[in-house]
């Protein structure tokens, strides 16, 4: 379809381009950018007042399927992805039957094009069934469609089995995903702390998150391995990732929008919607985590999306599984915490377009030049939102089958800023939104 979207403000955080033009679609491709000339368009969006960006890349988003359908199925969550402008997402291996079979990703990937709502890049177990005692056929998964390996958030308590995976990858310039966690220090249901002590619930110690920062640290020194972290959530560990890249080490490092935004106050009296892991910690941390993203320490900020069931979220805190839908909220978060760390709008996007798709890099293969960018030539991945807008989280607007959130507005009490009109996909409308049409 030939789509022409006419008057918007054109944002490229990756060039930082930033003015008022037209935008023309063409056989999936962008074909004009600013003055687009004579183009005959089959569809043509009004964008004046709206700002007109690349497409989100969102680093971490559990769909849930296959193994966990009654939390959320690969439709609804991929239209969630659509809804929140995201057209890029990378899924953890930790379905069931784990991602540990070239036959598993080829089917994931075969059913996310199907369905022509979002690109889908699986990583693949590190270990088979995430076990952390034997490495999966890398080269195999890679070839079915991979783009790392990770251990979601199962840590190996085998160092040597660390260390073997990490030269293994190394030796085939693979990427690493980690979350950065020491299996024994982690065991609790909140971050250590008065708010922790104050409630009676488990503690996480900061040390659990730092232990696993200066093993792997140490184990990329010797292997020269390139490592991802998945979400860091202290001020001490972004000191660490600080040092490790001014070492000059082939790190780079995530934030969740929960950690982002909250702190353990948020928890209140035993909230299960503040049941994430990692844990929120306190607002110090917080306070860090926002810093390091702004000065580029943090490389990308992610949804952490994990729909959960209502029986798992309508329980004692405790009992609660971890985890919040985020796909819908990702864009709005990230302007944000922009409008509150005094960014401009091009800073506030980039660290969910630009930067994540640095992160991926060559993982990108022939989509890598143009994803994440506003280029003529370049893929057609675009986000259409209104930056005056503003919207309650209720779970009758979200698409995803998760309805729970932090953010929700019955316990945030706030509206957040930003709504996604259009979402396009390789020139193929993924979203439009109901007053838009």
């Amino acid at each position: 379809m030939k789509i022409l979207i006419k008057g918007g403000r054109l944002i490229d955080p990756a060039s930082g381009l930033d003015r008022i033009g037209d935008l023309a679609i063409a056989n999936g491709r962008i074909v004009g950018l600013g003055d687009v000339g004579e183009f005959s368009a089959e569809r043509v969006i009004e964008a004046g007042g709206l700002v007109v960006a690349p497409g989100l890349v969102d680093l971490a988003a559990r769909l849930r399927e296959p193994g966990h359908e009654h939390e959320g199925m690969l439709e609804s969550e991929l239209a969630a992805a659509a809804a929140g402008g995201v057209t890029s997402l990378v899924c953890p291996p930790d379905t069931d039957p784990v991602l540990d079979e070239p036959g598993l990703v080829e089917m994931l990937k075969f059913r996310a094009r199907k369905l022509s709502r979002c690109r889908l890049f699986p990583l693949g177990a590190l270990t088979t069934h995430l076990s952390g005692e034997s490495l999966t056929e890398m080269a195999e998964l890679t070839e079915a469609g991979c783009i790392g390996f990770s251990q979601a958030d199962q840590p190996i308590r085998d160092t040597l089995v660390l260390a073997r995976a990490l030269l293994y990858a190394a030796t085939y310039d693979y990427t690493v995903w980690l979350r950065p966690l020491d299996a024994y220090l982690s065991g609790g249901v909140a971050a250590s702390g008065a708010v922790a002590t104050r409630l009676g619930l488990s503690g996480v110690p900061v040390t659990a998150e730092t232990v696993a920062l200066h093993t792997i640290f140490e184990l990329m020194r010797s292997t020269g391995a390139r490592v991802h972290l998945c979400r860091i959530s202290s001020a001490a560990g972004v000191a660490l990732v600080r040092a490790a890249k001014q070492e000059g080490l082939k790190v780079t490092a995530d934030v969740s929008i929960n950690s982002l935004h909250l702190s353990d106050v948020d928890i209140g009296y035993f909230n299960p919607a503040m049941r994430l892991n990692p844990p929120l910690r306190q607002g110090r941390d917080r306070d860090a985590l926002r810093a390091g993203l702004a000065d580029g320490t943090l490389d990308a900020l992610v949804s952490d999306h994990m729909p959960v069931a209502p029986d798992e979220k309508n329980v004692p805190f405790a009992e609660a599984t971890p985890g919040a839908t985020g796909l819908e909220l990702l864009l709005s978060l990230a302007l944000r915490w922009g409008q509150d760390s005094g960014l401009t709008l091009v800073q506030s996007l980039g660290v969910v377009t630009a930067a994540p798709v640095r992160v991926l890099g060559s993982t990108l293969g022939s989509l890598g030049a143009s994803a994440g960018r506003l280029v003529e030539g370049g893929v057609a991945d675009v986000c259409v939102f209104d930056p005056a807008a503003s919207w309650a989280v209720t779970p009758e607007r979200l698409s995803s089958q998760g309805k729970h959130t932090p953010f929700a507005y019955e316990i945030s009490g706030f509206e957040l800023p930003a709504q996604v009109r259009y979402t396009v996909v390789a020139g193929h409308m993924a979203f439009e939104a109901a007053a838009a049409r």
